[in-house]
């Protein structure tokens, strides 16, 4: 817990609380010794007017209810994962085009401003004052996207012209639709593919031709879509069957070491700081893209065949330079 954690966290207990909180209890909640407990008090009451007081008697900390008057903390109090939420919801809300549902949009996008509204936030200055920055995005045609999602959620098969981006080639296939992706923002549909009879992965915005027709769709089990989509490197699905075995030099270790490649990932420090990693994976494309960005501050140590990727993609990138 962090100190505005602390803050927050005190404050829930104290406002929720019928009898005064005890000193040990506060710091089981908040998770820090006495000195700490007390020096944020001090600061509540201090800077930000919290009304707490001390009885003696239950030896426990309480809000001074004097007047009847319920104290709140004043001004933004969001953690991360709520802030990020909240203005992504209102970001993503303000950019959709008119259709079906702009009358039901709209009350929503209008009670996310109020509640930012409510916390201290000027109207006008919500958009100036927190960024969610998109990077690569490629826009799907709203015909198929809508045609997707609505499959999806009516359970029915959807057949579809899909034109990939490693053949360049248009297929036709009918697909039972099991769940949408919005990854490195862009939007995916993980489905059954009754043309090649498997699980696979597919780009809305690479759909040229989309019409639900009126068969049930296959259902997949849970169990089964988070083996084969999630057990794998990136977008790409398929359970792992390599294990990549990186090593960053020092002038980027501490910060990789922060970062999350995959959930099953490992990673050690050798006794000169550098930081190795080993991320299981099945296609390497993905991969491949995320160990370029490093540079000459990573090196691939095994296994052998993406070493050779990663210096074949090194030669022909010098090549265009020298």
């Amino acid at each position: 817990m962090d100190k505005f954690d602390r803050i927050y966290a005190l404050h829930t207990l104290l406002a929720s609380a019928r009898v005064p909180v005890k000193k040990s209890i506060i710091e089981e909640r908040l998770e820090c010794a006495h000195a700490t407990v007390e020096r944020i008090i001090k600061e509540m009451r201090l800077y930000l007017g919290a009304p707490i007081k001390f009885n003696r008697e239950a030896k426990g900390y309480f809000y001074d209810k004097t007047g009847n008057a319920n104290y709140e903390l004043p001004g933004l109090w969001f953690n991360s994962s709520e802030l990020h939420g909240l203005f992504a919801s209102y970001q993503l809300l303000s950019e959709v085009e008119p259709g079906l549902l702009k009358s039901h949009i709209e009350p929503i996008k209008d009670k996310l401003e109020s509640l930012m509204q409510s916390q201290s936030m000027q109207k006008g200055n919500i958009e100036q004052r927190v960024r969610i920055l998109k990077m690569a995005a490629r826009k799907p045609n709203p015909k198929h996207f809508s045609a997707v999602a609505s499959a999806l959620l009516m359970r029915k098969q959807l057949k579809i012209k899909y034109e990939g981006r490693d053949r360049n080639q248009l297929t036709e296939r009918t697909l039972s639709p099991q769940r949408l992706v919005h990854y490195r923002d862009n939007w995916y549909i993980d489905a059954w593919c009754h043309l090649r009879q498997q699980l696979r992965t597919f780009s809305i915005d690479r759909i040229k031709y989309s019409i639900q027709i009126g068969v049930a769709a296959l259902d997949i089990d849970d169990v089964t879509l988070k083996e084969h989509f999630t057990t794998a490197y990136g977008i790409f699905s398929g359970k792992p069957n390599k294990i990549a075995v990186l090593i960053f030099n020092m002038a980027v270790s501490k910060w990789v070491a922060e970062e999350q490649w995959h959930p099953e990932q490992k990673g050690q420090f050798d006794i000169d700081g550098c930081y190795e990693l080993e991320i299981p994976y099945r296609d390497e494309r993905e991969l491949i893209m995320d160990i370029l960005k490093y540079g000459a501050d990573v090196e691939v140590l095994k296994p052998a065949s993406l070493r050779q990727q990663i210096a074949k993609q090194s030669l022909q990138l010098y090549a265009m330079y020298k």
